[in-house]
């Protein structure tokens, strides 16, 4: 009973990724639309400063605000047993 609904499941799910593949053509966007204005290309350094560099640098910023602005005591417990 139990693969019966697995392979119900699998099914639904291949069939619904199919129809979705099929409905969504990427022929279509070689298409112009009216009021279609694309700007200029972006280069491999454009691109990589933009998708890699900048959210390791603002990731970085936001983990070494984190890190400074921590108010919190040391944690290691190591040296609060030392002293009992």
């Amino acid at each position: 009973m139990d693969k019966k609904n697995t392979l119900r499941a699998g099914a639904l799910a291949a069939g619904t990724t199919l129809m979705m593949l099929l409905m969504s053509s990427p022929a279509l966007a070689l298409t112009r639309d009216d009021g279609d204005d694309p700007g200029p290309g972006l280069s491999v350094v454009d691109t990589l400063g933009l998708y890699v560099a900048a959210p390791l640098v603002i990731f970085a910023v936001i983990a070494g605000l984190v890190w400074v602005l921590d108010g919190s005591t040391d944690r290691d417990d190591s040296k609060a047993r030392a002293k009992a």
